[in-house]
């Protein structure tokens, strides 16, 4: 097979500058969509521009080729200035086929770029897509800037004589696509053929060999050809000096708690079943025994967080993983770690609910689960993340917590968090914050459910030390003995001390900082994912001179203690969510705001420009 000569002479003039660009990869689920739009975002990473992805992938494991709900999408949104969204719609689609066009052409805006692959085009799969006309031909695309090419056919072509089957031959067509991309936004192909090199060492050279020419005669193409008569650049983005790598929210997550196991100098244990879309923690994880992580695949959800909970009566950092459904079945073994008080963290990735629901959608609608989702008086510590990058910090804080408060603590993910990605700075080690463990080894005056005067917390105490022997269990206990006890009085004095001590973290958390003004007409408050799109739509009313300014939770139980201050100096607030109004009830009933509800659930995140519309009503 002969490789393809790089330095075809071009057809165009120098490349365009142009600010931040949002394009949108989409095909069947087998087209390889989503190594497409990551390879294209390390790239665009590596040169130097602010990113922010969202992988859409499809709920079924293999959906019918080219049928509507077997689509597979990945948008990114690369800048030169600071971008915290991954775009409201695409300047960009690349559609492999016609249900990719059905299901995003809705989302390209008016005069965007619309690459489309006419191999696909045929009767059958026009028929799969609910077409009735081909929509190549019948002036329904007059819209967008219409960019037809023979996507399949070119990169057969291209590979004749490769010697590979041609099934094999044909899956390439995704690197050619990405080639037409590379060549249209002035990008360099040498990452991407890195990679191709290092994936591909072991399976086989022969189809990396078939990617890599793939790759380049989709860019010669895009410079030969008079189809394309400009191309553009987006320069390096300001950002803070630094060392930075692009990272998804999983694996921001995995690293933060290997962190905070290296800071505390305790084990980590990881007990975990698979569900999406917190499945890649544990892939991730599990990489890394090097740093005495111990990932344990259990053979259902109970099993998992029972071992995780094991592991922290033993003494290590025990942690448990899951999405929603997940947690409705760990209910019952996480008030165990209320009543035994022990910190166990439970990772929580929301998806579309409620049941099997959406899952491989993003939602926020686990918030009152987490909060009340048990029974009894069961309260439990819980932070949430607001970007992929931060998924490291609040992985540190939620170790901090349980172990300090010994109280099981919930680390609130989402699927747009667990899957998007960002440029992330790499903290220096020193810089980290400190997690000091101190178990109990002095005998004299121990028992199991005294307190600490100012966390309230319970000692520590690893089994197996001389003197500290000791029992713990489900039934509620004695003050300071910890025994068995039913005494109506001692119940509710253990209820009130066990949400007391849910409370005062309150202390050791930093309070809620606005974004704006700390006081006008209008607060938009969020927490979780909808913390880019809130903070970009504030900040766009800002620039116009409107009173309005945000603010964005991580600790959600409990509150920042300046919360209530917060709320006080607006006359508005209002509270986007992913849900039907989860955190607004919990606001409302804490502090009495007649707060605005504002949700969705889409399975997708909020746009910039909804949130602005829902602004203005109260402006």
């Amino acid at each position: 097979m002969s490789d393809l000569e790089l330095e075809s002479p071009s057809t165009h003039l120098p490349p365009e500058e142009v600010e931040t660009v949002t394009i949108r990869f989409a095909g069947d689920s087998g087209d390889g969509m989503q190594v497409t739009g990551s390879q294209f975002t390390a790239t665009s990473a590596i040169i130097g521009n602010d990113i922010s992805t969202l992988p859409d992938f499809p709920a079924e494991i293999r959906a019918p080729a080219g049928s509507l709900p077997g689509v597979s999408g990945y948008q990114l949104n690369f800048s030169s200035r600071d971008i915290r969204t991954p775009g409201d719609e695409p300047n960009v689609l690349v559609a492999m086929n016609p249900a990719a066009l059905k299901t995003n052409i809705k989302d390209l805006e008016p005069g965007g770029i619309l690459v489309v692959n006419t191999d696909e085009f045929v009767a059958g799969n026009l028929k799969k897509a609910g077409y009735a006309t081909n929509p190549l031909e019948d002036g329904s695309l007059a819209g967008y800037r219409l960019f037809k090419v023979a996507i399949t056919s070119n990169t057969l072509k291209a590979l004749e004589g490769s010697g590979l089957p041609h099934k094999q031959v044909e899956r390439c067509k995704n690197f050619y696509s990405l080639g037409l991309m590379y060549w249209l936004y002035d990008r360099p192909m040498e990452q991407t053929i890195k990679w191709i090199d290092e994936k591909f060492a072991v399976r086989s050279k022969e189809i990396a060999e078939a990617n890599k020419v793939a790759l380049k005669a989709g860019f010669n193409f895009a410079d030969t050809t008079e189809l394309f008569t400009s191309h553009y650049h987006v320069a390096k983005a300001k950002i803070k000096p630094g060392k930075y790598r692009n990272i998804m929210g999983n694996e921001a997550t995995a690293l933060g708690f290997i962190a905070a196991s290296h800071v505390a100098g305790r084990p980590l244990f990881y007990g975990s079943y698979p569900i999406t879309p917190a499945s890649d923690i544990l892939h991730e994880l599990s990489k890394h025994k090097n740093f005495g992580v111990r990932t344990f695949q259990a053979e259902d959800e109970i099993a998992a967080v029972g071992a995780a909970i094991g592991a922290s009566y033993a003494g290590q950092i025990g942690i448990t993983g899951t999405s929603g459904p997940g947690v409705a079945l760990k209910s019952e073994f996480i008030n165990l770690a209320v009543m035994t008080e022990l910190p166990l963290v439970i990772i929580n990735v929301q998806r579309g609910g409620p049941s099997t629901g959406l899952p491989t959608k993003t939602e926020q609608a686990d918030l009152l689960q987490c909060m009340y989702g048990r029974n009894g008086e069961s309260p439990v510590a819980i932070v949430a993340p607001a970007t992929p990058g931060d998924c490291f910090n609040m992985a540190i804080e939620a170790v901090r917590i349980a172990t300090k408060y010994m109280v099981p603590t919930f680390f609130l993910s989402d699927g747009y968090l667990a899957n998007g990605s960002e440029p992330w700075e790499i903290p220096a080690i020193a810089d980290l914050p400190k997690i000091s463990i101190n178990f109990r080894t002095e005998t004299e005056g121990f028992f199991p459910y005294s307190r600490d005067e100012e966390t309230l917390s319970r000692p520590w105490a690893i089994p197996g030390t001389p003197g500290l022997e000791h029992r713990i269990g489900g039934i509620e206990k004695q003050h300071i003995t910890g025994n068995v006890n039913y005494d109506p009085d001692n119940h509710d004095f253990m209820c009130r001390l066990r949400a007391e001590k849910v409370e005062r973290i309150a202390n050791d958390i930093p309070p809620l900082e606005v974004f704006g003004q700390a006081t006008g007409k209008v607060l938009v408050l969020g927490w979780g994912g909808t913390h880019g799109a809130i903070t970009t739509a504030v900040e766009q009313m800002q620039e116009q001179g409107h009173a309005v300014s945000s603010a964005h939770l991580r600790y959600l139980n409990p509150f920042p203690k300046n919360l209530g201050e917060v709320l006080k100096g607006f006359e508005t607030v209002i509270i986007p969510e992913l849900n039907l109004g989860q955190l607004s009830v919990m606001v409302r009933a804490k502090y009495l705001v007649d707060a605005v509800s504002f949700t969705q659930v889409k399975g997708k995140p909020f746009k910039v420009s909804t949130l602005v519309n829902k602004i203005k009503e109260y402006l």
